[in-house]
């Protein structure tokens, strides 16, 4: 039976983008030390050896440390970019600016928008957004060719800058051929997550899992209108779910995206689908040893809300603190989760029991730990399903994962409580009453004396088929 390691039990997780700051063994060693669930190797950036380096030294790591390091490959996606701009240019507000599919370098007057599909979904009215939303513009005639606008806030843009347009339903899909190639790369060398970028529908993830298969869970990025707007959907078809704010603020009003946020954590909460906050976490200590007040008080209400997992993204891929951002990040939510004020908030969005044995004896377990005072709860899942079933309680007490399949384990790794061990299916349940004690002990949940309560599906390996509560005692 091999387990991963569990120090202090941190109920909320962790995941580091990793760049020029933090891929360096030391600093790696530094962030799982810290307490690092996972690291996200951004695909917008570096080469394919530039990761290939990455992906090895993080094997070592693993070797060294004797256990896994999830693995989550985020793909760049169709990001909106104008040409070619003469040198650097500033846009005065209440003139005309125009959008075309020139291919000359752009000016004061026009520049170029080398998307002919995104003229022809512009429509009069409709709002175009350059260098994240600095430079602000509304669609006032449009054509094959051209889009003609008023800028409405003026500022400075250059070649490359990318374009938002929020509320325009894109009529591309969201794997670019470069996105494919990264694709084919990164489940090559077996990543264990991919996140697909500027996800807009449902399709969208059907589209991937074609390509993706079981060899690898899904996470969609939701950073766009449409994709709030068919949320469910999206939830339904995807793995997991990264509220990506960056874009998501430069496509929507700043002061939506907190509302934004608590709902698709909720909806994700209901769904049993982890959750990931990300962007500006901890912002300022890209350059400073500290947080601010305000980012502080940013990363405790994600964890408050129920927040799966929590990343950071320039803060320790190109910050001058990346391990003091991962350690800063791993006391807040310590403190917050030994709060008496988290688990009523906790407890107030609790998830409706749905009707069937498996939804019933999950939510029983986690009744029956609180009552008996357990150390822990172990739940024996096959795929994952029991397992994140019962994480949709948000139990008091630890919650450890035994499966007998490695990617299971991989795959729970950014879900809110679970800590995972990979071990043989029981034969018998004195077996598998021996296999939850053993795994507690090991993970250092419990002492002798101690209460564990256990869940499983009779007949063993049979997915999804949580039939069994059981309480034993620690020997």
């Amino acid at each position: 039976m091999s387990s991963f390691p569990i120090s202090a039990y941190r109920r909320t997780k962790m995941l580091a983008t990793l760049g020029p700051a933090s891929t360096s063994l030391d600093v790696l060693r530094g962030f799982v030390l810290a307490g690092l669930s996972g690291v996200r190797l951004n695909f917008s950036h570096g080469t394919h050896a530039d990761h290939r380096q990455t992906l090895n030294m993080l094997k070592t790591l693993q070797a060294e440390m004797g256990y896994p390091i999830t693995i989550l490959q985020d793909l760049q996606g169709p990001k909106i970019r104008l040409g070619e701009v003469e040198g650097v240019i500033t846009l005065q507000a209440g003139k005309v600016f125009t959008l075309d599919d020139s291919d000359k370098p752009g000016d004061e007057e026009r520049a170029c928008l080398p998307h002919p599909q995104v003229l022809d979904a512009l429509k009069v009215g409709d709002r175009v957004y350059i260098n994240d939303g600095q430079v602000r513009l509304k669609v006032t005639s449009v054509d094959a060719h051209q889009a003609v606008c008023e800028v409405l806030a003026g500022g400075v843009i250059s070649s490359r800058k990318g374009v938002n347009l929020p509320g325009v339903d894109l009529p591309f899909s969201a794997l670019t051929d470069k996105d494919r190639e990264d694709l084919a790369f990164g489940l090559e060398n077996k990543v264990d997550w991919v996140a697909l970028s500027f996800v807009q529908r449902p399709q969208d993830i059907r589209e991937a899992r074609e390509i993706i298969g079981d060899r690898a869970a899904i996470m969609a990025k939701i950073e766009l209108p449409k994709a709030v707007e068919r949320i469910e959907g999206i939830v339904e078809e995807a793995d997991g779910i990264m509220i990506a704010r960056g874009d998501l603020g430069v496509e929507l009003p700043l002061e939506e995206v907190p509302a934004i946020q608590k709902k698709i954590i909720r909806i994700c909460r209901d769904a049993g689908k982890p959750v990931v906050v990300a962007t500006q976490m901890l912002e300022s200590m890209i350059h400073n040893a500290s947080p601010t007040r305000a980012e502080v008080s940013d990363v405790a209400n994600a964890v408050y809300e129920g927040a799966d997992c929590l990343m950071l993204s320039a803060e320790t891929a190109a910050g001058a603190h990346p391990e003091a951002a991962v350690t800063t990040m791993a006391s807040i939510i310590h403190r917050v989760e030994h709060s008496s004020a988290l688990w009523p908030l906790l407890d107030a969005r609790a998830p409706e029991v749905v009707a069937g044995t498996p939804d019933a004896i999950s939510a029983a377990a986690c009744y029956t730990a609180k009552m008996v005072n357990a150390c822990a709860i172990v739940t024996f899942t096959e795929f994952g399903a029991t397992a994140l079933r019962l994480n949709r309680w948000r139990p008091e007490q630890p919650l450890l994962a035994v499966t007998p399949h490695a990617k299971t384990a991989q795959g729970l790794t950014f879900s809110w409580g679970l800590k995972t061990v990979v071990s043989e299916p029981p034969m018998d349940t004195d077996q598998l009453v021996e296999f939850a004690l053993t795994a507690v002990k090991k993970s250092g949940l419990g002492n002798a004396g101690d209460t564990v309560v256990i869940t499983a599906g009779i007949p063993f390996g049979k997915a999804g088929g949580t039939n069994l509560l059981r309480i034993a005692e620690l020997p």
